[in-house]
This record gives structure tokens, sequence and C-alpha cells, in this order.
């Protein structure tokens, strides 16, 4: 007795093996945006806790950076939509003084796709930078552009000496 074997599973089988093989997603592994801060100047390291909060759209506050300390750089991602973020950074020492600081960034938001199948992303050129002078001595844009690469020193931020 001889058995009928059925070629549907196998067609089956051979045309999702051929179809997925088709596909080929180029969507990068590394597709965070971010703005790089770099301490520079006298205090190059801090000492002192740093937390970073954003203000959302809605008028909301986030915090997107918790509690860093012996930092010589930090990265905090930038809004898609905004042509100006806030940032409100709050440093305490450890005898417990407080400061707070905001850092206002105007830049533009460059949708940038790799293919139809990967999520958008947003590039940014930096316009300008400004900040209070409370524990902040002075801002600079170093590298405007804010992409993918994550050796690029954006901004730099010196920070006054405080015993």
């Amino acid at each position: 007795m001889k058995r009928k074997i059925s070629l549907l599973p196998l067609c089956l089988l051979l045309f999702v093996l051929a179809i997925s093989a088709c596909t080929s997603l180029d969507c990068p592994l590394n597709n965070t945006v971010r703005v790089h801060f770099v301490l520079a100047g006298e205090v190059e390291t801090l000492s002192d806790t740093l937390t970073v909060s954003v203000t959302r759209a809605d008028g909301t506050d986030t915090i997107v950076y918790n509690k860093g300390v012996n930092l010589t750089n930090f990265s905090i991602p930038l809004s898609y939509t905004q042509e100006t973020d806030r940032l409100k950074l709050l440093f305490k020492a450890e005898d417990g003084r407080v400061w707070n600081d905001i850092i206002t960034i105007t830049k533009t938001n460059e949708p940038h796709f790799e293919a139809v199948d990967c999520h958008p992303a947003y590039f940014h050129q930096l316009t300008a930078v400004s900040s209070t002078n409370n524990y902040i001595d002075n801002i600079v844009i170093n590298h405007p552009q804010v992409d993918y690469d994550v050796t690029q020193e954006h901004i730099y931020l010196y920070l006054r000496a405080h015993d």
C-alpha cells in the first residue's frame, strides 16, 4: 500500500522561506538621537549629584537623567517637534545645598528615514543655547549636528567651582 505524499505543506514551507529571504531591513541598530554634554573648564568632573528634567509639550515635567554623580559628560534626548527645549538641571551637594539652572536649546528638527519599514528618527541642528547662571558658568555649542553619531561632543558645559 502506497501513501500519497501531499505537496501542499512542502510548497507552503518553500513559499514562506522564499518570501522571508527576500525581506532585507536595513534599520540602524543604534537609532537613538541624543545631545551630548561634556563638562569643560576648571570643573571637568561633577562631584555633586545631577538630575535633569525636561518640560514636555503639554507643560508637564519628566526626569530624563536621574542622580548622576562623578560625571564628566551626559546625554539627553531632544523633542521631535518643539523648536525649543528647556532642560531643568538640579545640582545637589553632599551637604544638602541645591542649585537649579535652566538650559534652553533652540534647534531645527529634521525627519530622517532609513527605509519604509523602519521607524523614523529626528535629527537636529542646534542653532542656539543659553542657560541661567546659578551653577553653570557658561554653555557653548561645539558640534551643532545631532544625529546617530554618539562620539560627538555637542555642547560644552562650564560649571562654577563650589566648595
